[in-house]
């Protein structure tokens, strides 16, 4: 091998912007001579190593993007111990129909039922099929609008916003919001209704969800409009952690 013609090679490759390529040109080049490749062979052989690589970058960057608190997945899921509803529907949310079809997911029931394990495992398969995903909690989701009104900023936000394929909203109820946080909420939630897919966790049936919002209009115009078409899951079952939690001490 040329020494000189494989440095010419690496800058050409810097040049076109072709990140990994670099990395992997030795070995492929090593591969070809050692087993007499043609050139179109070896050129498909080097691509295809190139698309795998930026496809595999493609995905860290969805998923460290996307905000994800830590890391978990839907195969971790001990899924005898989920509630009955949640056993049955989890098969059809692990498609991904829902963000093709642009409808909510709610998963709503009392703490420690597998909720963000379920929502975070649902984002994280999002992001390796290619899609587009934020993860917040409700209230520092809520912070975030009001510091974009305050800096005259929110438009941007909006925009942002909109675009994500799917948005997980996590822990609606257990922090009660003002007049303020609720509507930016409502606004920005029902911007996305029926065109982007929005999964929410709740500790409280939609009967209690004015305890948060303290306004009986926008409650029953929020849950109309996040309801509608959704697959909302009944999430009540025994807690996984207190379970845990008394093996354990057991």
């Amino acid at each position: 091998m040329n020494k000189q013609d494989i440095n010419d090679i690496r800058k050409y490759i810097q040049e076109l912007k072709l990140p990994g390529v670099s990395n992997i040109l030795k070995e492929k080049l090593e591969q070809a001579y050692q087993t007499d490749m043609s050139y179109e062979g070896f050129l498909k052989d080097l691509l295809e190593a190139v698309v795998d690589t930026r496809k595999e970058n493609g995905k860290k960057n969805r998923i460290r993007n996307a905000k994800f608190p830590y890391k978990k997945y839907l195969e971790d899921l001990l899924v005898d111990c989920l509630p009955e509803d949640a056993k049955k529907r989890l098969k059809e949310l692990k498609t991904l129909k829902f963000i093709e079809e642009g409808r909510n997911v709610i998963l709503a029931g009392n703490p420690g039922t597998g909720k963000t394990h379920i929502s975070i495992g649902l984002g994280i398969h999002a992001c390796n099929a290619g899609y587009k995903v934020l993860f917040a909690t409700v209230p520092l989701l809520i912070n975030e609008m009001k510091e974009c009104r305050a800096n005259r900023s929110l438009r941007a936000f909006e925009k942002k916003f909109e675009k994500y394929d799917l948005i997980i909203a996590d822990e609606l109820g257990y922090i009660s919001f003002d007049k303020e946080g609720s509507e930016l909420l409502f606004t920005h939630l029902s911007l996305r209704a029926e065109r982007k897919s929005t999964v929410i966790t709740s500790n409280l049936a939609f009967n209690r969800w004015n305890e948060i919002f303290n306004d009986p209009v926008l409650t029953a115009a929020m849950v109309d409009r996040l309801t509608h078409r959704a697959h909302v899951v009944n999430m009540n079952g025994d807690s996984y952690r207190t379970k845990e939690t008394l093996e354990m001490l057991q």
